[in-house]
């Protein structure tokens, strides 16, 4: 049997607020550990990694490991469902058919339960190799939102640039080109702070529809972390008291950008 039960239950919401356009049905591998699921967007460009460490839940039972596939968009229908401040519990019994939810309210005087049907889902679990990255950048996360979120109003490409110093922003569209350049600081003031971590440049382009996507996680956590080298996958690292949510976008090639 597993179950696991969230105190809050609002950063279940979130997590899957800021997966459910990428990624539609997912299998959700429970262990003694942690939960997780690693799942490729529809167009294989994207990959999504998430992982919820048993140790932060305020109760949390897995006798086996199990795989429970799940549509993302049902559960987060039902998760509307559940308060802001209501408490979360997950179970599912050994071969469930079923992933039972159960919301209460802050003061136990109302109490919802559903029993969301679980699927049968072929997925390949991918291999991710550690990698060395030349750069990488930590800031505001509510701040890389907000460049990202204003530089599409001019393209749908972006040019991240990376030195020792700074980080550079940059867009080339039919209107207009611009850039917005950060320098790095350690400043008091959390939208402001840029920590860099650079052992060589680096420039890269990525399409921005993916990163207003990833943004969505910002509500997660204050500070995101870009991980860079050239010719692989960017890293978007949130993490947050429960654990952490990963994506990894490939990088637009000189004739996409």
């Amino acid at each position: 049997m597993f179950e696991a039960l969230l105190g809050n239950g609002l950063i279940l919401k979130k997590i899957i607020e800021s997966i459910k356009e990428l990624v539609t049905e997912v299998n959700f591998e429970v262990t003694s550990e942690a939960i997780s699921l690693q799942a490729m967007d529809a167009s294989h460009v994207a990959l999504v990694v998430l992982v919820l460490r048993a140790s932060e839940f305020e109760e949390y039972r897995c006798d086996r490991p199990q795989t429970l596939g799940v549509s993302i968009t049902n559960l987060a229908k039902l998760l509307k469902i559940a308060g802001n401040d209501d408490s979360i519990i997950l179970r599912a019994e050994d071969e469930a058919h079923v992933l039972t939810l159960v919301f209460t309210g802050k003061n136990n005087e109302k109490m919802c339960e559903f029993n969301l049907n679980l699927l049968t889902l072929d997925s390949e679990h991918l291999g991710i190799p550690e990698q060395e990255y030349s750069a990488e950048v930590t800031m505001s996360s509510s701040e890389f939102s907000r460049i990202c979120r204003e530089l599409t109003q001019v393209t749908d490409t972006l040019n991240l640039s990376v030195d020792k110093e700074s980080v550079k922003f940059a867009v080339s569209g039919d209107i207009g080109t611009g850039s917005i350049t950060m320098k790095a600081n350690n400043s008091d003031k959390s939208e402001e702070k840029l920590i860099l971590n650079v052992s060589d440049t680096v420039s890269m382009a990525f399409a921005l529809r993916y990163l207003n996507l990833f943004n969505k996680a910002s509500s997660l956590s204050d500070e995101v972390v870009l991980s860079l080298s050239p010719e692989v996958p960017v890293v978007l690292k949130f993490a947050f008291d429960l654990g952490e949510l990963k994506y990894f976008l490939a990088p637009k090639i000189a004739e996409d950008a």
